[in-house]
């Protein structure tokens, strides 16, 4: 044999040897099975914590006092860039206060009496908020804003329209409680707010005396002057305005209706009716004192426009 060939039969029990030790390490550092048992256990345990850790949360969100709040977000000195309050889940319901108190709104008028044909107090709040979010004149800010909640209804009642302002709707009267003497009337038809005209009783000047008519009153009296002689009949009217605490009684008299007492709301008389007559001249408008004294008659009130036209 030569050197060549026993060299040739060394390599190939080499390579046999080899393979033999290759394979039996590889069974060796094969992997084992995972151990799905143990993973399935250790799960179960974290999700039990997990579960644990929830309930505590909760249980201690119940015990949390009534009204306190949790804060999201700040930069650590009190400034929050969002701030999302979270009331206590066990807060009881008030019983004391009822939805229309506790709600933002206007307050109700002296008497349902003052909410005419059939117009209901939701109805004439609505009103207001709609024409005081279509119009917002300056003068309704007065530094306090024009909030519902500023607002005491005086008057609901039905307009009737004319020639210069086709369509009937409704007449919403509301006098501000802060400052005290601001005065809205609005009219709303079709569900939408047609316009406002407001009036304050500081307007009325120093001379002006124990009663005075609201100067933007006849927006609630008369129709238009283009329609002079040819009203629509019946004809639902009203007239206000301001009254000092010595006045105890007010009567207005409008073509063939007469109103004995007006209410008095606040500050305010309120009178209203209905003429089935076409009239040329305003309201008569009488005050009296607790004494029955008459203080004031608008027939002998330079201030007081007593022709319609």
């Amino acid at each position: 044999m030569s050197g060549e060939e026993h060299i040739g039969e060394v390599d190939e029990v080499f390579e046999e040897r080899l393979r033999e030790l290759l394979v039996r390490d590889a069974d060796i550092v094969r992997p084992a099975p995972a151990p799905y048992p143990a993973i399935r256990r250790r799960g179960m345990a974290e999700r039990r914590r997990r579960v644990t850790a929830v309930g505590a949360a909760l249980v201690a969100l119940t015990v949390v006092p009534v009204g306190a709040y949790a804060w999201a977000g700040g930069n650590g000195e009190g400034d929050a860039d969002t701030a999302t309050p979270m009331t206590s889940v066990s807060a009881p319901q008030s019983t004391s206060a009822s939805p229309e108190e506790t709600a933002a709104g206007p307050a109700r008028p002296a008497s349902d009496g003052q909410l005419l044909d059939g117009i209901t107090f939701a109805q004439a709040t609505d009103g207001l908020k709609k024409c005081l979010a279509a119009e917002r004149p300056s003068s309704l800010i007065d530094g306090t804003g024009d909030k519902l909640g500023d607002y005491r209804i005086l008057l609901a009642a039905k307009s009737t329209g004319d020639s210069n302002a086709p369509g009937d709707g409704f007449h919403v009267v509301a006098a501000k409680e802060k400052p005290a003497g601001f005065r809205v009337i609005c009219d709303i038809k079709d569900g939408e707010a047609s316009g406002i005209s407001v009036s304050a009783r500081d307007a009325a000047g120093p001379d002006a005396g124990p009663v005075v008519p609201d100067p933007n009153a006849g927006d609630l009296y008369k129709q238009s002057v283009i329609d002079k002689g040819k009203w629509k009949l019946p004809y639902r009217w009203a007239s206000i305005g301001y009254v000092d605490e010595s006045v105890v009684k007010v009567t207005v008299s409008y073509g063939d209706s007469t109103v004995d007492p007006a209410v008095l709301d606040h500050g305010w008389f309120i009178a209203f009716g209905i003429i089935d007559q076409q009239v040329e001249l305003a309201p008569h408008i009488m005050g009296y004192d607790s004494t029955g004294k008459l203080v004031y008659d608008s027939d002998t009130d330079k201030a007081y426009a007593r022709e319609l036209y």
